[in-house]
């Protein structure tokens, strides 16, 4: 079983790859905040499709960019 230093390691490994991707991530203008950003590497680790991932964002992206057009547009007919 690791030990608690062990573990504060790991921790700290994790947050510096994830302060590297997240650079890397504004760098590329993809808009994913830092959760987002480890909830993908998390999916990606445990054997989800990168590619699919990125297009599931990217869908889900669209569904509410429509879902807030079509609320500002109902908001505007009240």
């Amino acid at each position: 079983m690791p030990t608690a230093e062990e573990l504060q390691q790991k921790r700290e490994a994790a947050k510096e790859i994830i302060d590297v991707l997240q650079e890397i991530s504004l760098l590329l203008n993809t808009k994913l905040n830092r959760t987002q950003l480890s909830l993908s590497v998390s999916l990606i680790e445990n054997g989800v499709n990168p590619e699919a991932l990125a297009v599931v964002i990217k869908e889900l992206r669209k569904a509410g960019e429509k879902a807030r057009n079509e609320s500002a547009g109902s908001d505007l007919a009240d």
